[in-house]
């Protein structure tokens, strides 16, 4: 069992930067691989990065891809989201997810998911 708690969001102008952070309450943190998703009313969960167990590979989606930055900490049980050059396209709640096994773009692919935080971002 994984439990994780996001924090972080919050309602920022268009082109803010904003950090997200993910704690992760397991014995064995450094064994999961790490993802942000985010997800808005009425569409399906859309996934925005990947970070493998040693912090050694990451994945983006396109639309973040140069402004958003995935990174953990295994000494913290943590994992964060850093989001420069935001835009009002970015709202949503961002969750981040655990899996046992590679990096993997699927909402399916993860087992163990945090309560998610809401970013918004006006213009």
């Amino acid at each position: 069992q994984v439990q994780l708690v996001e924090s972080g969001g919050g309602l920022v102008q268009a082109g803010a930067s904003l950090r997200l952070s993910c704690a992760a309450s397991t014995r064995t943190f450094s064994g999961y691989t790490m993802a942000w998703f985010r997800q808005v009313p009425g569409k399906e969960r859309e996934f925005v990065a990947a970070i493998s167990s040693n912090g050694g590979a990451t994945d983006y989606a396109d639309s973040v891809k140069g402004r958003f930055t995935i990174s953990r900490d295994n000494a913290k049980n943590a994992v964060y989201l850093q989001m420069a050059s935001l835009k009002p396209e970015d709202t949503a709640v961002y969750s981040c997810a655990a899996r046992a096994g590679v990096r993997r773009k699927g909402p399916a692919d993860y087992k163990y998911w945090g309560q998610g935080t809401q970013v918004t971002v006006s213009s």
